[in-house]
């Protein structure tokens, strides 16, 4: 085993390949069958797609396998605060040594060939699997679907596309139409597929692409519904009602991502524990997180501060909505995104709840959007805005005037990020 750490070998990956992203499978396929074909020896394998909810609805999915006794694995990015996060055995996050092993395997395999940073890791975290015992595998698409390295499975136990919006139209198209089709690229031949909401233009790309390898849809509104209801969430399908508590995860659309993770453990022949379990015991970090203690706590002790990555336009809305929600207190917003988003979108809808947004660059990030940048969006939409270094100087500027305010850190998960790093 190298001596090196995971970080180093991490670092030296990035090299590979000039661009992060370029989206095609055969740098994929290629080290796969260099190291054996790891991705035929998975337990059975959950794959996940779409444009929001990915995560929270792999987070439900596990929370119920995993309380019917099941040991699962479970592949998600980006991470937040460290790598490992990304890879999940068996229940427990991979461990220093074992990352370090199957990265170094996966280098060696590469032989220095081109292949990006998400291709190698994602070889090295199917290895993983492989040669891990349990009993399912969740698998979340890192971008898109069709090309995504997670792509490589050839007979899933289901697959689930999370709602489709617009996002990464440099890499997957312009239209929700061109995204779909992207997204339904995860679709396998008589492989059951749980669908969640989604607008007709995008139900109508899966539907076809359904129709054509034979998968049976078990879609929202059609085969499954989920609604809130006297305070406590509804489910019913084919099988029958279930009354749940609202998911534990905040906001009005973890209904409907909890629906597709219900929609899945039902498929899947688990029972109604299991279905409780999903909505009142899954974690997701940086999805309308409220952070209690720390030194960015500290800093603003009478405040609320939370935390919240989504970053698209469809993100805005339902951060939007579900801050209508909270009781009633001034909300500032301190807020750093990439330039390749929708930062017009993204902020239009929350114009409307905010009474302040204050601008942060992202740290260590080449595409952040200057804090000017973002200053203008907001403005832009009637968010009265200012810049500020950093977070914390962020933090303290809004202490000054606001000192019992609702706080939310916001627009990236990479700021989000960030800011778990800084607070601890």
């Amino acid at each position: 085993m190298s001596a090196e750490t995971s970080d180093v070998i991490l670092e030296r990956m990035m090299a590979l390949h000039p661009k992060v992203i370029d989206l095609t499978l055969d740098r994929v396929w290629r080290l796969l069958d260099a190291l054996g074909n790891p991705q035929n020896d998975l337990p059975p394998v959950i794959h996940i797609a779409g444009t929001n909810g990915k995560g929270s609805t792999q987070a439900m999915i596990r929370a119920g396998l995993e309380a019917a006794g099941k040991r699962v694995h479970a592949y998600t990015s980006p991470h937040l605060a460290r790598f490992h996060e990304r890879i999940r055995l068996a229940g427990e996050l991979i461990s220093e040594e074992a990352l370090t092993a199957y990265l170094d395997e996966c280098y060696a395999a590469n032989n220095g060939e081109s292949i990006t940073y998400f291709e190698i890791t994602t070889c090295a975290a199917l290895l993983a699997m492989a040669r891990t015992p349990a009993d399912y595998t969740l698998l979340e698409v890192g971008l898109g679907g069709r090309l995504d390295a997670t792509n490589v499975v050839e007979r899933p136990a289901l697959t689930v596309i999370t709602p489709v919006s617009i996002d990464h139209e440099q890499f997957l198209g312009n239209t929700l139409a061109k995204i779909a089709f992207e997204k339904a690229g995860i679709l396998k031949r008589g492989v059951p597929c749980v669908v969640g909401p989604q607008t007709d233009e995008a139900l109508e790309v899966i539907e076809a692409r359904a129709a054509a390898l034979g998968a049976p849809l078990i879609a929202q509104g059609q085969h499954w519904h989920a609604f809130e209801e006297r305070g406590g969430m509804v489910f019913q399908d084919e099988a029958g009602l279930l009354d749940l508590p609202l998911p534990n995860l905040p906001g009005a659309h973890q209904v409907d991502n909890a629906g597709a993770a219900l929609a899945a453990l039902r498929h899947l022949g688990f029972d109604d524990a299991a279905c409780e379990a999903a909505v009142s015991r899954a974690y997701w970090p940086a999805r309308m997180q409220r952070l209690t203690e720390g030194p960015l706590v500290a800093m603003a002790p009478q405040a609320q501060l939370w935390l919240d990555g989504g970053h698209n336009a469809a993100a805005g809305v339902a951060l939007a909505a579900h801050l209508k929600r909270l009781p009633d207190r001034p909300t500032h917003l301190i807020c750093g995104m990439l330039n390749t988003k929708d930062v017009t979108g993204y902020l239009r809808p929350l114009a409307e709840v905010a009474d302040s947004l204050t601008a942060v660059p992202i740290p260590g990030e080449t595409n952040t959007l200057s804090p000017e940048e973002t200053v203008a969006a907001a403005r832009a939409v009637d968010l009265p805005a200012k810049p500020a270094e950093s977070v914390e100087a962020a933090l303290l500027s809004l202490v000054e005037i606001a000192p019992e305010a609702r706080i939310l850190i916001c627009g990236s998960l990479y700021l989000a990020g960030s800011v778990l790093r800084a607070n601890g």
